[in-house]
């Protein structure tokens, strides 16, 4: 076995072990947190990364062949599908909670959210705490 071998071999495993580790902190993300769409965060950007990252690692092990190109073109796929269909879940989710105020903070339009973003980067500017946090920085 050469070291171009030994290389690819290298290379292919860390991928595919990175691509694990990714999986298994999606799956610590699913059961630990309680909203779903935490949840549903943790699960969308699981499956991008760790997929690309696996993939990835299989593409190292094949080489270059038409193999390769099939599992480029299905990870290009999974990442534009999963993201689209997360965020059409997230939405189906939020026009259908009717407790979306306990998990998250609701503004009635968006002037009302870039006001209280600029009151606070400007409390964060000049060092001075927010008071209507009644917190330190």
């Amino acid at each position: 076995m050469g070291a171009v071998e030994w290389i690819r071999l290298i290379a292919g495993c860390a991928f595919l072990i990175c691509g694990l580790v990714i999986f298994f902190t999606e799956l610590f993300g699913l059961f630990h947190f309680r909203y779903v769409l935490n949840r549903m965060h943790a699960a969308a950007m699981g499956d991008t990364l760790g997929i690309g990252a696996c993939m990835a690692g299989l593409i190292i092990f094949s080489g270059l062949n038409f193999t390769s190109l099939k599992l480029l073109l299905i990870v290009i796929f999974l990442w534009f599908a999963s993201p689209v269909s997360s965020h059409v879940l997230s939405r189906l989710e939020i026009a259908t909670n009717e407790n979306l105020e306990e998990h998250c903070t609701i503004y009635p339009d968006l002037e009302t959210l870039e006001a209280e973003l600029s009151a606070s980067d400007t409390a964060g500017r000049d060092g001075q705490p927010d008071e209507e946090k009644g917190g330190a920085l």
